[in-house]
C-alpha cells in the first residue's frame, strides 16, 4: 500500500504568550500544499526480528542516520504497542526539505499511522487517530484530516476557519540552502498579542495579506540569515499577491493568482524550487 504525504504552509503565525511548562502559544492556519512525498508499506514474513525494515531515499535529513529514529519508524511503534502489528517493509521518498518549516516529518508520521490503519483495518477514527499523532509531535495530527485548519496551544488545539477560496492559486516554494534552528528561532522571538485577529485578516480576499498576515519569526529570523529575507522580496518582486516565511523557516512562500506565470526556478545557488497549484 502507498500513500503520499504532502506539506504544508502557514497562513500567518503569531507567538502569542510563553507557557510556563517552556513552551510557547501561538495561532496560526495550517494549509496543505502539493509537495509531495512517497510512503509505502508492505506486509513482510510474521515472525521476523526486525518487526519495521524502513528505506529512506531522496532529499538528505539532519541528525541520526538510524532509519529507527524515522518518525514513520516510531509511527509504526507507537500502533504496534498496542496492536501487535505484524512485520512490514516501509520504503520513503523524501521531496520536502528538512528544517524548512514544510512540516515534512510531521506529514509522514500522520500518512504512517493512516496507511497502517487501512493496511491492517484496525477501525480507528479519525480523532483516535489524531491522539496518537500527537504523541509523535504538535502538528503531526493536522496531516490526520490534512485540510485547512486554525491551529492553537503549541500547534495542537485545531477549530475550522473561513479562508478566501485559495483552489488555484499557484504557490511557489523556496527553501534556501540556509538552516534555521527551532528552538533559537523561539529563543528569540517576542510573543505578544496581534493587532488584528489572525482570524479576521485569514478571512480577507489574499491581495489585502501583504503586511496583514504576518509571521512572527520573520522578525527574528531575517535579520540573522538575510538571504531568506531576500527569498520574500524576490517573490514579491516576481508578482506574488503574498509571500511569507512558513513556520519558523527556511522555506518562504509565495502565493500567485490563478492567471499569473509562476517564475522560474533560478533563486540563486544552493536553494530548491517548488511550483504548484493549490487544491
Amino acid at each position: 500500500m502507498i500513500t503520499f504525504p504532502n506539506a504544508k504552509i502557514n497562513l500567518g503565525l503569531h507567538i502569542t504568550s510563553r507557557r510556563p511548562d517552556g513552551y510557547h502559544n501561538l495561532e496560526t492556519v495550517f494549509y496543505p500544499v502539493p509537495l509531495d512525498e512517497a510512503l509505502e508499506a508492505i506486509p513482510a514474513e510474521r515472525g521476523r526480528t526486525e518487526k519495521c525494515r524502513l528505506v529512506v531515499q531522496g532529499n538528505p535529513l539532519p541528525g541520526s542516520n538510524d532509519p529507527q529514529d524515522n518518525l514513520v519508524a516510531q509511527a509504526y511503534r507507537l500502533l504496534d504497542a498496542e496492536y501487535d502489528l505484524p512485520p512490514i517493509d516501509a520504503y520513503l521518498l523524501k521531496r520536502i526539505p528538512s528544517e524548512a518549516g514544510l512540516g515534512g516529518g510531521s506529514a509522514d508520521a500522520a500518512f504512517m499511522l493512516r496507511l497502517l490503519n487501512d493496511l491492517f483495518a484496525l477501525g480507528l477514527t479519525d480523532e483516535r487517530l489524531e491522539i496518537l499523532a500527537s504523541r509523535l509531535g504538535a502538528d503531526c495530527a493536522f496531516f490526520v484530516r490534512n485540510r485547512p485548519t486554525y491551529a492553537e496551544g503549541i500547534g495542537n488545539v485545531f477549530s475550522p476557519v473561513t479562508l478566501p477560496p485559495l483552489a488555484g492559486y499557484g504557490v511557489c516554494i523556496v527553501k534556501p540552502d540556509e538552516r534555521v534552528s527551532t528552538r533559537a528561532a523561539f529563543a528569540r522571538v517576542v510573543p505578544r498579542q496581534p493587532q488584528e485577529p489572525l482570524r479576521n485578516v485569514v478571512a480577507l480576499p489574499v491581495e489585502q495579506w501583504r503586511d496583514r498576515l504576518t509571521n512572527d519569526f520573520e522578525q527574528s529570523v531575517f535579520p540573522q540569515f538575510p538571504a531568506i529575507a531576500q527569498v520574500k522580496d524576490e517573490l514579491y518582486a516576481r508578482g506574488a499577491l503574498y509571500a511569507s516565511m512558513s513556520g519558523s523557516g527556511s522555506a518562504v512562500y509565495g502565493l500567485f493568482a490563478p492567471e499569473a506565470v509562476m517564475p522560474e526556478e533560478d533563486f540563486g545557488p544552493g536553494t530548491q524550487v517548488f511550483t504548484g497549484v493549490l487544491r
